[in-house]
């Protein structure tokens, strides 16, 4: 009997260990592409934080809306857009900021790993009180 208890109890040992939460089998760094297709993302440490640059654009440009003038002709390739995510309480919820280069604007940000394929951004204004986001596909 105490033999068939142990062999029970390392058996689900051991499907618990093969079926892992998404928090230990996904990982949100790595590369993401936005669902228009037009560039990709690359979330890596930075600190203790998770940030994110962007590494491909279908039709480079240049940081043309960016406040500071000084850095309205520097290639969009390169740029942090993703900045110093911290976890939340959350499972696999980080805020920070996200740089927006279409108006040249930061806000609040999130990024969400909703599976570990699928990884959700929103940039929020107004305290969080309006956030505007898209899901991001990990890149093969």
């Amino acid at each position: 009997m105490l033999k068939s208890v142990l062999t029970a109890a390392i058996l689900a040992a051991g499907l618990t260990a093969a079926t892992p939460s998404l928090s230990q089998a996904a990982d949100a760094k790595g590369d993401w592409v936005r669902p228009n297709g037009a560039s990709k993302i690359r979330i890596s440490s930075c600190g203790g934080s998770l940030c994110g640059k962007l590494i491909w654009l279908r039709e480079p440009r240049s940081d043309t809306q960016n406040p500071d003038a000084s850095k309205r002709e520097r290639p969009l390739v390169g740029v942090q857009i993703v900045q110093s995510m911290k976890p939340t309480a959350r499972d696999n919820q980080w805020k920070g900021k996200v740089y927006n280069a279409e108006d040249g604007k930061t806000y609040t940000g999130f990024i969400e790993l909703t599976s570990s394929n699928k990884l959700k951004l929103e940039g929020c204004v107004m305290g969080g009180l309006i956030c505007k986001g898209e899901t991001w596909t990990r890149a093969n």
